[in-house]
């Protein structure tokens, strides 16, 4: 039999853009809870819209928007952690047509910047400064250098302690509330008459994800692809408005945004954020004080979770469902959060920010294997097969090859990069994962590893190219390549093997992360360096990355 297998088809696309079913979901549970942000500080009241309060916000948003004039398709980021006003300002952009960016909160100068000028966005709302980054002063330093970037939004602090807002200092800077206030210079039938111009069919959303190139790529989704996915997964785990969904993933990933807001607020369930940034305390707090009912994280999160000291006496009998994604779980873990956390129907999800990102998912019928061993099966309305890499024939089930998807759920492509979505979707259609994979007799698919070089840590996908292509800069570093090896805790981390140049060094991983610190993500900063003589090579001049991490994994005792 070959590993090829279509989803189910027995629930047809919707056809809506996204403000138009949130809309239609918003006049159906109007007292209904839509959205929960826990207080920021002990002892505060927890920030609650319904879904008619949050309608009536979005379209606040959506007019000031409309008010500055934004037009249909222009690029709007936000550079924030989760926050309320981030789902706001997605059902906002989405009502009024533009393209909302969403970038990286761990992001410093130089990735803004790039991202900035790549597709050549026209405002960024950004988050308060806070201990971690000075967002302020970075999205200042971008507004200076790229001329296309007209308006600089800063959001409120929420009185958080250690947050401090931005100001404005020119025309061309304004807070959140002042942007608001643009919404009294029109009348909600320009909005009305905005959303009819608009087509599911439209770009509505650009995800960055770093590519073997260097430098991070727009993958390009529309209201199709996010809106029917998020709605495809609710509809797995069995989400109505009687659900509360606890969300301590980020909203800048598809994850927090797609399999968090759009399931759940496409079947009338609430959405509780525990915090701007993941704690495993937060976590169960949020699901205790708030009855939540289904819990999102990367296994990593729900280890931590589960090694709380007091775990036992957080109240979680109200769930029954969640999400797992990012990297397989360990069955052990799998076990203890059914059993403990009464996550009977949890579920894992496989995909690509690409793909919108599932493709595959587990059901909650599925055995105990199936759902630690395999990424589950082809979600509905999506094909998926695995080919042998060379040729592109699909491979008998069973044979490890590449794994490809079809359907709904394909990006358009990567922002103004034609070359490269050609390189990543061929002529019929397929989209190319990169991932090693068989598929077992019943359909099942078991992820064996990857084509290209992408280190996963702590669900961050990292790819060496961009860091190596930074790491050039470094005045002693001649020659350099960035590989993975193994970490208990994170499941990877960071090498840099280093030729330096003649009568340079020492270099060591503390001078190189502090070389990186400020202009490279926390996640993409070497943990280890190994200065080296030379790399091992093939006859053909090829460098071997699986000789340097079998090296390097002997080497450290990994």
């Amino acid at each position: 039999m070959l590993a090829y297998t279509a989803g189910d088809t027995d629930v047809p696309l919707l056809e809506d853009t996204i403000g138009a079913n949130f809309e239609r979901i918003a006049a159906r549970f109007p007292y209904h809870d839509a959205l929960i942000e826990a207080a920021a500080v002990p002892g505060e009241e927890a920030r609650r819209w319904s879904y008619s309060k949050l309608n009536d916000d979005v379209d606040r948003l959506a007019r000031a928007l409309l008010a500055l004039g934004v037009a249909k398709g222009e690029r709007i980021g936000i550079w924030s952690p989760n926050c309320a006003e981030w789902t706001i300002l997605q059902y906002a952009t989405a009502k009024a047509g533009a393209i909302l960016v969403n970038v990286n909160p761990a992001y410093r100068s130089h990735e803004l910047e790039f991202v900035v000028k790549q597709n050549g966005m026209r405002m960024l709302v950004t988050a308060p400064s806070d201990r971690n980054s000075d967002y302020t002063a970075m999205g200042r330093q971008a507004l200076a250098s790229c001329p296309e970037l007209r308006e600089l939004v800063f959001l409120p602090d929420a009185g958080a302690d250690g947050l401090t807002a931005g100001e404005p200092q020119s025309k061309a800077e304004r807070t959140y509330a002042e942007l608001l206030k643009r919404a009294d210079d029109v009348g909600h039938s320009a909005l009305q008459a905005r959303m009819a111009e608009l087509d599911a069919h439209d770009p509505i959303n650009l995800q960055y994800t770093s590519g073997t190139t260097g430098f991070p790529k727009g993958a390009t989704l529309t209201h199709h692809n996010i809106l029917n996915n998020g709605y495809s997964i609710g509809e797995l785990l069995d989400y109505t408005e009687h659900d509360r969904v606890v969300i301590p993933v980020p909203f800048y990933h598809c994850f927090g945004m797609v399999i968090g807001n759009l399931a759940a607020l496409s079947h009338g369930a609430a959405t509780i954020l525990p915090g701007r940034a993941f704690t495993p305390a937060a976590a169960l707090e949020a699901v205790q004080d708030f009855g939540g009912t289904s819990l999102y994280g990367v296994p990593t999160m729900f280890i931590a979770e589960l090694a709380l000291p007091d775990f036992a006496s957080y109240d979680l009998s109200t769930l029954r469902t969640g999400v797992m994604a990012g990297s397989l779980c360990p069955i052990e873990v799998m076990n203890r959060v059914i059993t403990e956390m009464n996550m009977s129907d949890v579920a894992i999800c496989y995909g690509m920010t690409e793909t919108s990102p599932v493709s595959t998912m587990t059901r909650s019928v599925d055995t105990m294997a199936q759902r630690t061993v395999t990424v589950g099966r082809t979600m509905p309305n999506l094909e998926s097969r695995v080919v042998d890499p060379a040729t592109g024939e699909v491979l008998e089930r069973g044979a490890i090859g590449e794994l490809c998807t079809r359907g709904y759920a394909v990006m358009r492509g990567y922002w103004d990069q034609p070359d490269k979505t050609a390189e990543a979707i061929d002529a019929d259609g397929w989209m190319h994962t990169g991932d090693l994979a068989r598929m077992d007799e019943e359909g099942y698919l078991v992820i064996e590893g990857r084509i290209k070089d992408m280190v996963i840590r702590g669900g961050e996908n990292v790819y060496p190219r961009e860091i190596e292509e930074f790491l050039y800069t470094h005045p002693d570093i001649q020659d350099v390549q960035v590989i993975g090896v193994p970490d208990a805790k994170y499941g990877e981390e960071l090498m840099a093997c280093i030729i330096l140049k003649p009568g340079a060094g020492p270099l060591d991983a503390a001078s190189l992360a502090e070389f990186c610190r400020g202009k490279l993500a926390h996640y993409k900063i070497p943990r280890y360096v190994d200065v080296r003589e030379s790399f091992p090579m093939t006859v053909s001049g090829k460098i071997r990355k699986v000789d340097m991490r079998r090296e390097a994994a002997a080497r450290l005792g990994l």
